[in-house]
């Protein structure tokens, strides 16, 4: 079976799970961390699927597996505090449309994992590390502390029940610096494996390339940008930093 095949299979079965335990409990607690567990446990059944023992492939499943246990701690612990996800106020009780959200999630996840599908389960790697896999790993590396500061700086800043919205620390520089992060670490993963992938370089571009546009244009900024002005359209040192500060990459705020 095609690796990226079953990846898609054991990623719509984890999903699957999480669907039924969150329709039937009515709770959000699970969703967010579903995501996170879902890239983990594909790379890890892929892994012990292969038997792969050499530090090339294990390195490119460590990226992912590290990623999602930061990511997962992280969702987890901020939902347990709010108890409640509110991008599913109009589908919760709708099991169609709230299943559909769960597929979305689960072809995602496999998209996403096609460099690393593909190259955890190729027997035939050169198991050297080049120049190349390198910068990719160097690559994830800043991304993984941009987001993982980012989204430590929010708590913070939430934590200390300030109000407004946050706009210190990387937020100066950049509306989503997190997102930013996590697109830089994706990147960053798919250049790692690309020495390896071959004639399927090309093709495992799309994992990189949709967690990118899943970010800019669907399920991250739009939604973000679309609830920060419905709280704080309207203010005058939100309109401000709004107009100063770069949606996406991190860059010196404009001056007005």
């Amino acid at each position: 079976m095609h690796p990226v095949l079953l990846s898609l299979l054991i990623s719509l079965g984890i999903n699957a799970a999480f669907f039924v335990f969150a329709a039937l409990r009515k709770t959000d607690v699970v969703t967010d961390l579903s995501y996170s567990l879902s890239f983990a446990a594909v790379v890890l059944m892929l892994v012990l699927i292969k038997g792969v023992s050499d530090t090339y492939r294990l390195m490119a499943a460590a990226m992912v597996i590290i990623w999602a246990a930061r990511l997962g701690s992280y969702l987890l612990g901020r939902i347990l505090v709010s108890r409640k996800d509110h991008r599913f106020d109009g589908i919760r009780d709708k099991p169609l449309k709230f299943a559909g959200f769960w597929i979305l999630q689960a072809i995602t996840v496999a998209i996403v994992l096609v460099p690393v599908s593909i190259t955890v389960s190729n027997d035939n790697v050169s198991r050297s590390f080049s120049i190349v896999s390198i910068a990719g790993a160097a690559i994830w590396l800043i991304g993984m502390l941009l987001e993982t500061t980012a989204d430590a700086q929010k708590s913070t800043f939430k934590r200390s029940e300030q109000s407004g919205f946050m706009k210190s620390g990387l937020w100066s520089w950049s509306r989503h610096p997190n997102y930013f992060g996590e697109m830089l670490l994706w990147a960053g993963v798919y250049i790692y494996c690309l020495p390896e992938l071959g004639a399927d370089s090309v093709s495992a571009l799309v994992g990189p390339v949709w967690i990118t546009t899943m970010l800019l244009f669907v399920s991250g900024i739009p939604l973000l940008e679309k609830a920060a002005d419905g709280k704080y359209g309207g203010q005058t040192d939100y309109e401000e930093y709004k107009r100063k500060v770069s949606i996406f990459l991190p860059w010196p705020p404009k001056r007005i």
